[in-house]
């Protein structure tokens, strides 16, 4: 999350007056993440996130924020969007598309355990099945047309090494699309900051703004090369305890077929490579925004290089 499009108290509280949820208490910028504007907001009646969208296309966004309802209604821990007076989840505000969705308690963590991983992993399958049943349809926003897009974009920022290891993955990802694999609505971008924890429980899950129809296997890979990396800062390679519990949880509410556990290795190289690539782009082709920061795009590229040297990943039964 962060803040490019700054809004005074005088311009929030005359907009909150399409809501019915009370006047304007407080609120303050959200500094985290790099796609929207974002701010904490509480009101008489409640807390709330504020979400202005900075330049995801506008026919896009009502998938976005119908999923969350869906997911929501379904019993899943995420932002429930606040329809408007009239009825609407989508409204404008400071000329941009905005979004008021619920704030959930708790807090992320930057060193999960075993036992994060196995509640991410059982809630994870949870999302997944609670999906199946959701009518409405958008493409990963972030897949491979995306890859092939922003890999031309960023070549000429890479050296003779990074540009070989980008076009040997892409055109092997290319050679393996793995069309029979479980497809539905999955997060894409559930990083450990996208996840908040109460008390040792997970409380929610937050910023579905990346979200698409995918492998469902996809979204676990991303999880993976986050949640269970053996040193996020010097080792990335994968903790086999921290995997084992995050798969066998997801298994135990959502079982696996063999197809996909044929195709886990592919899909860990598929998510490491889509967000090598989305930061090289954000680092080589920034936006002038206030609170933005950029992640290093090295992480990714090293992720990627493990997980194409790896020859077998642990499965839990």
């Amino acid at each position: 999350m962060s803040v490019y499009t700054p809004v005074s108290e005088a311009e929030l509280s005359a907009w909150l007056r399409g809501y019915s949820v009370g006047a304007l208490a407080g609120f303050e910028p959200i500094g985290l993440g790099i796609e929207n504007s974002n701010y904490f907001v509480t009101t008489a009646q409640g807390r709330y996130v504020l979400t202005l969208f900075e330049r995801l296309p506008a026919d896009e966004l009502p998938f976005y924020l119908d999923l969350m309802a869906h997911f929501a209604r379904h019993g899943i821990p995420c932002p429930a969007p606040m329809a408007d007076l009239s009825d609407r989840y989508l409204s404008s505000l400071k000329g941009k598309p905005a979004a008021l969705v619920t704030r959930l308690p708790g807090r992320s963590i930057e060193h999960p355990g075993v036992d994060a991983c196995a509640q991410l992993g059982a809630l994870l399958a949870r999302m997944h099945l609670a999906g199946g049943s959701f009518a409405g349809y958008l493409e990963n926003p972030r897949g491979p047309r995306w890859w092939r897009v922003a890999a031309i974009a960023v070549r000429p920022f890479l050296d003779e090494e990074r540009r070989r290891l980008l076009d040997q993955e892409l055109a092997f990802q290319s050679r393996h699309r793995f069309a029979d694999l479980p497809r539905g609505p999955v997060h894409a971008d559930l990083f450990r900051d996208n996840a908040l924890f109460e008390g040792g429980r997970l409380s929610g899950v937050i910023d579905f703004y990346f979200a698409g129809v995918e492998c469902l296997l996809f979204d676990l890979a991303v999880c993976a090369n986050d949640w269970c990396l053996a040193d996020p800062a010097a080792d990335r390679r994968l903790d086999e305890t921290r995997l084992a519990a995050l798969l066998s949880s997801y298994a135990a509410v959502r079982p696996f077929s063999a197809l996909e556990r044929g195709a886990w290795p592919v899909m860990l190289r598929a998510a490491a490579l889509r967000f090598w690539l989305s930061r090289l782009h954000d680092y080589h082709l920034p936006r002038p925004g206030m609170l933005v920061h950029a992640h290093d795009p090295e992480h990714f590229r090293l992720v990627l290089e493990l997980r194409i040297a790896a020859e077998r990943l642990p499965w839990a039964e």
